[in-house]
């Protein structure tokens, strides 16, 4: 367990914030279900979750059970904006922060007690200048862990605030469900279930060498810990970004039509160049190359293989990326595909020596070193493919950037 006596440790969560920041932008979408997203649902107002829309779902199915819910096409340029207004005001709180997507952060407050007050006045504060600065709503957990923070901001939710004392964390823990747990997704949460676990509790009360044997090692381990409280991870700030990806929901179209192999490499190639973009602007190269695919029954895979040398080029990226996915065709054929993303990790700065590997001829890697520095130049939109022509770049979901190191 935490050694702090006290919860100061906060997750600042911003609530369904692409949607709170159309909500805040257009008065007259607030209180009404709203849907950010164009053929994929990005975000939905608890409005219309509660009749069944959720992320990543397709726009057409989210009207239906909704048909009162106003689509609205993303912004990310706003949303990029809303994003660093926040975070200013985190960094202007405590220097501990560690970000972990767009909208949502570990703040470390312990040290502050004397300074500025105890950690639910400091979070308390937070929230109002969040609303009364930027314009959004905004939920805190308070705990001493981290994995604690992060359970009491969505129990929190929408725009809440819970603090959860010492002497009561795990009366706050043990009844939830099993699926509060990090970590734990749909199949996972199918294996506890079916075992009769079905609260953090029950997990608990399970040895850590029988969860280890029904889930494995590493699984196993972790939840034994964490069904305790067992947390002890700080707040780390100034971590840079281990991977960088993206990926784009095909939703459903046709039924369970599967997508053909042409439509797959068109998105494949437009995820390739969005990612080796990102790593040029912020030079970064990286050896894994990941594939993560979702079938048309909701169920995931991965696959990843890692290059000889790290790099930013596209060509390079592209080639490891088309051969996971053509070792995985003929299974997508009958299972068809409803997300391809492509992430690369182990990353190191660019200013590492590159070696040029031969792996698709000299007339090839010309033609995208020349697509590379038109789009690094000119912007990602400047140049595409005549395979890409009619297809757009698709939503350009926003990324934290990574912390400026010290000099």
């Amino acid at each position: 367990m935490c050694s702090v006596t006290a919860p100061g440790i906060l997750h600042a969560d911003l609530d369904c914030f692409y949607a709170a920041v159309e909500q805040r932008d257009d008065p007259r979408l607030r209180g009404k279900p709203v849907i950010v997203g164009e053929g994929v649902v990005l975000t939905a107002t608890y409005e219309a979750r509660v009749h069944g829309v959720r992320t990543s779902m397709p726009v057409s199915r989210a009207r239906s059970l909704c048909p009162s819910a106003i689509v609205v096409p993303s912004r990310m340029s706003a949303y990029t904006e809303a994003s660093r207004a926040v975070f200013a005001i985190f960094r202007e709180t405590t220097p501990l922060v560690e970000g972990l997507s767009v909208d949502e952060a570990f703040l470390d407050v312990n040290g502050l007690r004397r300074l500025v007050g105890e950690p639910v006045e400091i979070a308390r504060e937070l929230r109002r200048r969040v609303r009364d600065e930027v314009g959004l709503p905004i939920s805190v957990g308070v705990a001493r862990t981290k994995f604690l923070a992060k359970v009491a901001s969505a129990v929190s939710k929408p725009d809440g605030l819970l603090v959860v004392e010492p002497d009561g964390e795990l009366a706050f823990l043990h009844p939830l469900d099993v699926r509060r747990l990090w970590g734990v997704g749909p199949v996972t949460a199918g294996k506890l279930e079916e075992r009769g676990l079905r609260t953090v509790g029950d997990v608990a009360d399970v040895p850590e060498a029988a969860l280890v044997a029904m889930l494995g090692p590493a699984a196993g381990r972790h939840l034994h810990a964490l069904a305790r409280n067992v947390d002890p991870r700080s707040v780390a700030p100034g971590t840079r970004r281990s991977s960088i990806g993206a990926q784009r929901a095909l939703g459903l179209a046709g039924g369970r039509r599967p997508r053909s192999r042409a439509e797959l490499d068109a998105t494949l190639l437009a995820l390739v160049e969005r990612v080796t973009e990102r790593l040029r602007g912020g030079r970064r190269v990286g050896r894994t190359v990941t594939l993560r695919l979702r079938h048309a029954d909701l169920s995931r895979e991965t696959r990843s293989r890692t290059l000889p040398v790290a790099t930013d080029r596209t060509d390079l990226v592209l080639v490891a990326a088309r051969d996971l996915l053509d070792a995985r065709w003929p299974h997508l054929r009958e299972a068809g595909c409803s997300l391809i993303g492509v992430t690369v990790s182990d990353l190191a700065p660019a200013d590492a020596v590159q070696l040029t590997l031969d792996l698709d001829g000299h007339d090839r890697r010309t033609l995208d070193h020349t697509l590379d520095a038109v789009r690094d130049r000119f912007g990602g939109a400047a140049v595409t493919r005549a395979s890409l022509l009619g297809q757009g770049r698709g939503a350009q979901v926003p990324i934290l950037p990574d912390p400026v190191p010290d000099r």
